[in-house]
């Protein structure tokens, strides 16, 4: 669902100003969370604008949401702007608690493009095959979120998005059965936070926890049977079959609930080591995690 802001709630955010964040690592503070949405009740719109960012992301047949905050973003000098990154990081605030798992990174994880990197990684140059972040962690993030401050120049590199439920709905009951095993391993897990311990082994459906735990690059990079690759590959092949793609521009800021979707990106355009480093495609990541009140972000 593409969520645009009204020129009143824009105008309001603009002369906004929010304090820098405090970290009680690896999650937002607390008294930040407050003070923001203190600042922001009075806002015009702005609690309407959140009421339909949650329901787009946990209503039925919800979520995702791409929240359009370009011309925000541009009024206040970018979307890496400090006051901007604020307000975006007020938006996710009302969604879950913003936190990171990687203590090298305070809150905002850059995601550039290295052309000397693995092409299907995330900063790659190259597909990146439908994914959940945190794959192999027994916690991992309820919403991974991607903010936009610059789209490849030469034009590649779309969002691709698919319903993980409605690509399991089309499998047959054996295929179901083998993804429900507790056969599927993928990744390392080093110096992280707030994500739990390492699920060295995993099922695809992950029963209770809602989550359909895939990430198509354990077919190329995992030692699995062959009957539970197989599974795994209609799965991939059923993903793709839902898929859904679009380009994030400047200020865009996607929030995809992991418990129904999964996330990748096209190819970015060749062409890539022909523009500078400063100019190429960049995002900015933060992950959430919803309260423990709050119930599963289903």
């Amino acid at each position: 669902m593409i969520i645009e802001l009204t020129s009143e709630l824009e105008g309001a955010l603009i002369d906004l100003p929010l304090p820098p964040w405090e970290l009680d690592v690896p999650s937002l503070a607390k008294s930040t969370r407050e003070r923001y949405r203190a600042e922001l009740t009075a806002v015009p719109r702005f609690a309407e604008t959140t009421t339909a960012l949650r329901r787009a992301l946990t209503g039925e047949g919800g979520g995702y949401a791409v929240l359009r905050l370009g011309r925000l973003a541009k009024a206040l000098g970018g979307a890496d702007d400090e006051r901007f990154l604020r307000l975006a990081t007020a938006f996710a605030a009302e969604v879950a608690v913003p936190f990171s798992p990687f203590p090298r990174w305070p809150l905002w994880k850059d995601i550039g493009v290295k052309i000397d990197k693995d092409p299907g990684k995330s900063s790659g140059i190259g597909y990146n095959a439908f994914h959940m972040d945190l794959v192999n962690g027994t916690l991992p993030p309820d919403y991974t979120t991607l903010l936009c401050v610059r789209r490849d120049p030469l034009g590649g590199g779309p969002s691709i998005l698919s319903d993980g439920h409605a690509a399991v709905s089309r499998l047959s009951e054996d295929c179901s059965a083998l993804l429900a095993e507790t056969a599927y391993h993928y990744g390392t897990f080093f110096d992280l936070h707030g994500v739990g311990e390492e699920y060295a082994r995993f099922p695809v459906l992950d029963g209770p926890n809602g989550f359909v735990r895939f990430t198509a690059k354990m077919l190329e990079r995992s030692q699995l049977g062959q009957a539970h690759a197989d599974a795994a590959r209609q799965l991939a092949e059923e993903l793709v079959r839902g898929q859904i793609s679009f380009m994030l521009e400047p200020g865009d800021y996607l929030i995809v609930n992991q418990r129904r979707f999964l996330h990748g990106r096209k190819a970015l355009q060749g062409g890539q080591e022909t523009v500078p480093a400063a100019d190429r495609r960049l995002l900015l990541q933060l992950f959430l995690r919803a309260p423990a009140d709050a119930g599963p972000a289903v």
